[in-house]
């Protein structure tokens, strides 16, 4: 198969080049195309003419998502509503990530693919955005929800302990809001068996189990051997100027009833990227 990656010299890109390196895969890095424009968007793909477009390129900042909201739906609705266009115009498959951040956090389960979505924040809206456009326009699509993403070559919360860990003795660290930490080479790995399997819908795709930042922290540190010591905190104790929700855990609910295997827990991924694995 043909595979475009864009946004593929990114976290997840460069998981999902490996994730599909038996295929024909063609990595576009960020702003080529541009994924706002149209014309660059159709000019680009109206010669590649992909099998399938893996979209990963967006803007994942959830603070300055919130304080430029103009630019976050740019990127991450705009954008999405070209890639899909454009897909169903040259009979390409679309895979769209999007987040836990499209729920309020409010739910006392973990939210399955039909729960009712009602995001808190601009970053949270405009992903949710682009699902409609998808949806909207091209038919033979995957949206996959994911959360808390950690991985190589990338900037993310583990990754931000770790470098803390080096110069602070303790840290006070949110520990009223609850999601599943997601190793970026197993949602790639996910993606490679839904894409080979040709699914078409919306998919809640993480590493299984939950937990809170404080506990993830406490994980990171353990596993690490480091003496950071981590004091839990209530959210607002912790100065940000962004809503985010309490509980955003995604039960893969849609890949249970399809009798797909759920990918390991994520305590087994955090301590398997500590110890420098990049596979699955």
């Amino acid at each position: 198969m043909k595979i475009a990656i864009t946004g593929a010299t990114g976290m997840l890109g460069q998981a999902l080049c490996k994730a599909f390196a038996k295929h024909s895969i063609y990595p576009l890095s960020s702003g080529q195309p541009d994924v706002a424009s149209l014309h660059d968007v159709r000019q680009k793909f109206s010669k590649l003419k992909p099998d399938w477009i893996l979209h990963t390129a967006a803007l994942t900042r959830v603070d300055e998502a919130e304080s430029n909201p103009f630019e976050a739906y740019r990127v991450n609705a705009l954008g999405a509503r070209n890639l899909a266009a454009v897909a169903a115009e040259n009979g390409s498959r679309l895979v769209y990530y999007s987040t836990d951040y499209v729920f309020d956090g409010t739910q006392k389960r973990p939210y399955r693919e039909w729960d009712p979505t009602n995001p808190l924040n601009e970053y949270g809206r405009s992903k949710l955005a682009g699902e409609f456009f998808v949806r909207s326009l091209c038919p033979l699509h995957l949206i996959v929800r994911t959360s808390w993403l950690f991985g190589s070559k990338g900037s993310h919360f583990v990754e931000k302990i770790l470098q803390l860990a080096q110069v602070k003795e303790s840290l006070d660290v949110v520990s009223d809001q609850r999601g599943s930490p997601t190793f970026t080479s197993d949602l790639a790995y996910m993606t490679l068996c839904l894409v080979e399997g040709k699914k078409i819908g919306t998919y809640h795709v993480t590493n299984s189990g939950n937990c809170s930042w404080h506990e993830l922290a406490c994980e990171i540190v353990s596993l690490s051997g480091l003496s950071l010591q981590v004091n839990p905190i209530e959210s607002s104790a912790f100065s940000t100027p962004t809503r985010r929700p309490a509980n955003s855990v995604l039960e893969n609910y849609l890949l249970e009833l399809e009798g797909i295997s759920l990918l390991r827990t994520w305590k087994s991924a955090l301590e398997a990227f500590l110890n420098g694995a990049a596979d699955v």
